[in-house]
């Protein structure tokens, strides 16, 4: 998927988490068929995941941000209304791996691209009392202070155009530089509040009709209370996605800004992944969809 994209073999994988975590060398290790994108996802046994970082990088930058997303894991660990997996160990590079990995509890459900929920109200209630969990957290005066979603919206105008410069042929270009144009406008007025920051279907686990987990929680910090509204962009049609709106009260600023996020993210899904990971290609053109269709439909 990645240019500078890792080699991640399974038998050096069994290696390390022998030789680091003796205590699980007589489980079973087996990788997890994934659409993800950041890393390449083992299993230990029925109760432990390893997550192993697919793009190389510096080995302590690496480090630093398996600690930090461990610390952002636990803190939404203690306000999520659903599962989400404990960090449980930090290992390190060795023979044939050049990158620290996490271990972390396994959490079992359906994910969400194998199950589609949009047309379940009960998911989008379910939605609504996830992302609520998440903003009444509290940030403790913390502010948003990096340079991916959950910003300035105008910060991404060049990522935006670049998206749209390799989208000839695959989506309606004209079209959604128009709606870029409108959207990057929108100003933001509502503090920051604790987001997810990526409630994409890959990252949402389901079981009997309900959410039952959350993943991928390293992200969990102060952002635009419009950043976890995209759940409704990514998971929900068009009258579920009202019943989420309603749960959170979202004002129409709101509601315009998380359309945004969504575009912003979708758009670079559907060219980006193309041609490697078909999933969230389809996860992008899919969104990208909603929000046209919501548009016609103003």
């Amino acid at each position: 998927m990645h240019e500078d994209e890792l080699a991640i073999h399974d038998d050096v994988v069994t290696a390390l988490i022998a030789a680091q975590f003796p205590q699980w060398s007589h489980l079973p290790v087996r990788r997890v068929a994934s659409s993800g994108t950041v890393n390449a996802i083992f299993r230990i046994g029925d109760g432990l995941a390893a997550r192993f970082p697919l793009r190389g990088t510096d080995p302590e930058l690496t480090r630093a941000d398996l600690i930090r997303e461990a610390r952002a894991a636990a803190e939404l660990a203690r306000h999520a209304t659903v599962a989400t997996p404990l960090p449980v160990a930090l290992g390190e590079p060795g023979p044939g791996y050049p990158l620290p990995f996490s271990v972390q509890t396994w959490l079992a459900g359906t994910v969400a691209t194998e199950a589609d929920p949009g047309g379940s109200f009960q998911v989008a209630r379910d939605l609504g009392g996830l992302v609520g969990g998440g903003r009444a957290a509290g940030t403790g005066g913390r502010t948003f202070d990096g340079d991916n979603r959950g910003g300035d919206l105008q910060a991404h105008d060049e990522w935006v155009e670049t998206c749209l410069g390799h989208s000839t042929g695959l989506l309606d270009v004209t079209r959604l530089r128009a709606l870029w144009r409108r959207y990057r406008d929108l100003p933001r007025e509502a503090p920051d509040v604790m987001t997810h920051g990526d409630l994409i279907p890959g990252n949402i686990l389901l079981d009997g009709g309900r959410l039952v987990g959350v993943l991928d929680g390293g992200g969990f910090g102060p952002a635009d209370p419009a950043l976890d509204v995209i759940a409704g962009w990514h998971l929900l049609d068009a009258g579920p996605r009202a019943a989420f709106r309603a749960a959170l009260g979202c004002d129409d600023l709101e509601w315009e800004r998380s359309k945004a996020w969504a575009f912003e993210q979708s758009l670079g899904a559907v060219w980006y992944y193309d041609r490697t990971n078909p999933a969230m290609s389809a996860m992008g053109r899919r969104t990208l969809q909603r929000i046209l269709d919501d548009e016609t439909a103003a």
